[in-house]
C-alpha cells in the first residue's frame, strides 16, 4: 500500500528501537546536531559531511543503506548519485539514471513534491511497475524517499532510505523526522551552488579584469606606434621605404628618369616593378602625358602584335575595325612593356626594330609609322639566362638593358616592412571607414621573419584580409600556413624547373604529346605542359 505521512499505519512492535523512547532521543539529539553542523559548514566539507550524516542517520535507525540523487541541468529527467551510504555487498548502483526510463512512476511524484513511501513494494500501484522491477534487483524490500527542493521550490534531486533486511512501516512521526533531514541537505547543497557559482563568477571577473589589463599593458607598452615616416620625394611618392637597397634603387632612378634612356627593371614577382617605372615616368619629362603600360603575358602572340603596332580594319578574321597601337598611343610618353621575357621572338625582332629608329607599320597596312616613346621594360625572368638559351634575342637584350635597375625583394629589405604596414593600413583605414592604429610589437616582428615569396604585393593583400575580419583598434595578422621559414629564391627554382624541362624536350626531340612525349615522362597533360612552357618562357628554338 501506498500511503502519505497521515495515513502511515503507527502499527509497530513496542520492542523495536525506534518506537522506544531511548531510541526517539537519540534520533532527536542527532538532528538536533546534524543542524547545528550544517548551519556555517563551508561548501569544500558539505559533500563529505552529507555522507557521514547518511550513515549516522542509518546507524541510528537501522536502515541499510541511503543515496542521494541529484538532476542533471544539462540532461532533463536524468539524476546522477552524489552521496549515499551503502552497507557491504550491496550491488553496484550505477552513478546517472534516466528515470524517465528507470524510474517514471517516482519521478512524477518528486516533480510534485511528493514522497515515496513504500513499507512493501508490493503496495506500490500498477503504474509503478518499472520503478518497483529496478528496486527489486538491488534487494530492496522497504523504501522512503523525499524529494530535495528549497522552501517548497522546484524538485533538485531526491534523498531515499532503504531496508534490504526485511519490509518494515514508515510512521508519520519518522518520516517527518526524515524530511527535517533531506531540509538541512538541500540547504547546505544549495549554498554549496551558490557558493561554487559565486566563485566562479569572482573567478571570471577576474579573468576578464586580468585580461583587460593585459591588453591595455599590450597597448602601453607592447603597440608600436609608427607615425607618418613615410617619404614622400617628388616622383616616387608611392615607393615607400628606408632601407638601403630601397635608397640605392631609388637613386638609379633619379639619375636615369630625365633621360630617354630605355630602362630595363628586372625583381621578382610582386616586388613592386611597375610602381618603379610609373616613378621614372613621374620624374621625367613625359610626366605629362599618362604612361601606357603592356603586358606581354597576358595576350596571346596572334594578338599581342595588334596590341603593340596597332591594325587596319581587315588585316586578319575578325579585325572589324582599325585599331591603334600602343606605340601610337604612347607617342612623346612612356611605354612599360611588362613581363618582356614573355614575349615570342618574332615579335621580338619587330619590337627590336622600333627600339632602334622609332619606325613600324601596322598589320595589314604597308605605311610607316614614327613614334618618340620612351621604353621601359619589366621581367621577374633572367634575360641573360634566356639570350643564353636560345629564347630572347641578344640584340634586344642589350637595348633594353642599357640601364637596368632591380627591385629588390622585400626579404632583403626587411626594416621597410613596419612602414610598409602602416602605408597599407592607412590606405584601408580610409577605404574601409575604420580606425586601426595600433600593431602589436611581436606581430610586426614575425611579419620581418616570414620570407615574402609574393613580396610587397603579398604583404598588401595580407593587411587588407586582416583589416577586413578586425573590429576594434589594434590589428591582429595572421601570417600565411607554413608562418616564418627560411628564405627561398623564386628565380632560382624557376631556373630549375625551366631548365629541366628543357632537358626533356630536347631529349625527345621537342614532341610534347604522345608515348614517350615529354608530357607523359614529366607527368603532365600537354596543356599543363604548354602552359608550364609559356610561363617559364620556353619555346622551340630556330631550326
Amino acid at each position: 500500500m501506498v500511503t502519505t505521512p497521515n495515513t502511515i499505519p503507527a502499527e509497530a512492535s513496542p520492542a523495536h528501537p525506534r518506537r522506544s523512547l531511548e531510541g526517539r532521543l537519540r534520533f532527536e539529539t542527532l538532528l538536533a546536531d546534524l543542524s547545528a553542523r550544517f548551519v556555517n559548514l563551508p561548501a569544500a566539507q558539505v559533500d563529505s559531511a552529507i555522507q557521514d550524516a547518511q550513515r549516522r542517520v542509518c546507524e541510528c535507525l537501522g536502515l541499510d543503506a541511503s543515496l542521494l540523487w541529484q538532476m542533471s541541468p544539462d540532461h532533463p529527467g536524468s539524476m546522477f548519485l552524489t552521496h549515499h551510504h551503502l552497507p557491504p555487498g550491496f550491488p553496484p548502483v550505477p552513478e546517472v539514471w534516466d528515470c524517465k526510463e528507470s524510474f517514471p512512476w517516482a519521478l512524477g511524484r518528486f516533480l510534485k513534491g511528493e514522497a515515496v513511501i513504500l513499507s512493501r513494494l508490493t503496495d506500490a500501484p500498477a503504474e509503478a511497475a518499472r520503478d518497483v522491477e529496478i528496486v527489486r534487483n538491488f534487494g530492496v524490500k522497504s523504501v522512503v524517499a523525499i524529494p530535495l527542493s528549497i522552501g517548497g521550490g522546484t524538485t533538485f534531486g531526491a534523498l531515499n532510505f532503504d531496508v534490504t533486511r526485511e519490509e518494515r512501516e514508515w510512521p508519520p512521526e519518522l518520516v517527518t523526522r526524515l524530511k527535517l533531514v533531506a531540509l538541512v541537505f538541500a540547504n547546505a547543497l544549495a549554498r554549496k551552488h551558490d557558493e561554487q557559482a559565486l566563485r566562479e563568477r569572482k573567478a571570471q571577473l577576474l579573468q576578464t579584469l586580468e585580461e583587460v589589463r593585459r591588453l591595455r599593458d599590450r597597448l602601453e607598452k607592447e603597440n608600436v606606434y609608427l607615425r607618418e615616416q613615410l617619404r614622400r620625394d617628388d616622383g616616387h611618392q608611392h615607393i615607400v621605404g628606408e632601407s638601403e637597397a630601397i635608397k640605392k634603387m631609388l637613386a638609379q632612378a633619379k639619375r636615369v628618369a630625365p633621360t630617354d634612356t630605355a630602362v630595363l627593371i628586372t625583381g621578382e614577382t610582386g616586388s613592386g616593378k611597375e610602381l618603379l617605372a610609373h616613378a621614372l615616368h613621374d620624374m621625367s619629362g613625359r610626366s605629362g602625358k599618362t604612361m601606357v603600360i603592356v603586358n606581354c603575358a597576358a595576350l596571346p602572340p596572334a594578338l599581342i602584335e595588334s596590341e603593340l603596332f596597332g591594325r587596319e580594319k581587315g588585316a586578319y578574321t575578325g579585325a572589324m575595325t582599325r585599331q591603334t597601337g600602343r606605340f601610337e598611343v604612347a607617342d612623346g610618353s612612356t611605354l612599360l612593356l611588362d613581363e618582356i621575357g614573355d614575349l615570342s621572338l618574332d615579335l621580338q625582332v619587330k619590337l627590336l626594330r622600333v627600339l632602334q629608329d622609332g619606325r613600324f607599320e601596322r598589320l595589314g597596312s604597308n605605311r610607316t609609322l614614327t613614334a618618340d616613346v620612351r621604353v621601359i621594360a619589366a621581367t621577374n625572368h633572367d634575360l641573360g639566362v634566356m639570350v643564353r638559351d636560345g629564347r630572347f634575342r641578344e640584340d634586344l637584350f642589350h637595348r633594353l638593358n642599357v640601364f637596368p635597375i632591380e627591385v629588390p625583394p622585400l626579404r632583403a629589405r626587411v626594416s621597410d616592412i613596419p612602414l610598409l604596414v602602416w602605408r597599407f593600413v592607412q590606405e584601408f583605414n580610409r577605404k574601409m571607414g575604420k580606425s586601426i592604429d595600433a600593431i602589436p610589437r611581436q606581430v610586426l616582428e614575425r611579419l620581418k621573419q616570414y620570407p615574402w615569396p609574393g613580396n610587397v604585393r603579398e604583404l598588401r593583400n595580407l593587411i587588407e584580409r586582416a583589416m577586413i575580419v578586425s573590429d576594434g583598434r589594434s590589428l591582429t595578422i595572421d601570417l600565411p600556413a607554413g608562418g616564418p621559414g627560411p628564405t627561398s629564391n623564386p628565380v632560382m627554382l624557376e631556373e630549375v624547373e625551366r631548365k629541366h624541362i628543357r632537358d626533356v624536350l630536347e631529349r625527345v626531340h621537342w614532341r610534347i604529346s604522345g608515348r614517350q612525349g615529354a608530357a607523359e615522362i614529366l607527368g603532365l597533360r600537354p596543356t599543363t605542359l604548354h602552359s608550364r612552357m609559356k610561363k617559364l618562357g620556353i619555346s622551340r628554338p630556330n631550326p
